[in-house]
């Protein structure tokens, strides 16, 4: 039983040798990503792609959605909220606490005054009020409030 274990012992250790004398593996070549997109190397934002709004003769239709702020759980918030818009010059309709699917106090932005509020000022609003929320939904309702 000991000369079976020495023999199994010294095949294994002929098998490493002979292992280790076999070339060394290769890391697989890639080919880089400029050779597959030619002249589209960079990679663009789509705030940075042409804008076709800004053709004339392709004029951009207006949103058909309207702009709600809100979500506040308490009035005065809200209720704050409607000064710094009405400070702002941006025209609003307060809307009824409602249902479980509009939970708390939401304002309706005229769509004549969206265009007072673009990204910015909304950061802005939201730093200054934590629970802020804003939502582009439609402005006719489903159904009318009775």
């Amino acid at each position: 039983m000991r000369w079976l274990f020495l023999l199994l012992l010294v095949l294994n250790v002929f098998y490493y040798i002979w292992h280790q004398q076999e070339a060394p593996l290769r890391a697989k070549d890639v080919t880089p990503l400029s050779l597959y997109r030619g002249s589209q190397q960079d990679i663009r934002l789509l705030s940075e792609a042409p804008d076709v709004a800004k053709d004339k003769s392709k004029v951009a239709p207006v949103e058909s959605g309207c702009l709600f702020l809100g979500g506040f759980t308490r009035q005065d918030v809200a209720q704050g909220l409607e000064r710094r818009l009405t400070g702002m010059d941006v025209k609003f309709q307060p809307l009824p606490r409602g249902s479980a699917e509009s939970a708390g106090y939401w304002l309706r932005v005229a769509p004549e005054s969206r265009r007072w509020l673009d990204d910015l000022q909304l950061i802005n609003l939201s730093k200054e009020f934590n629970e802020l929320k804003h939502k582009i939904m439609s402005c006719e309702g489903v159904a009318p409030i009775e």
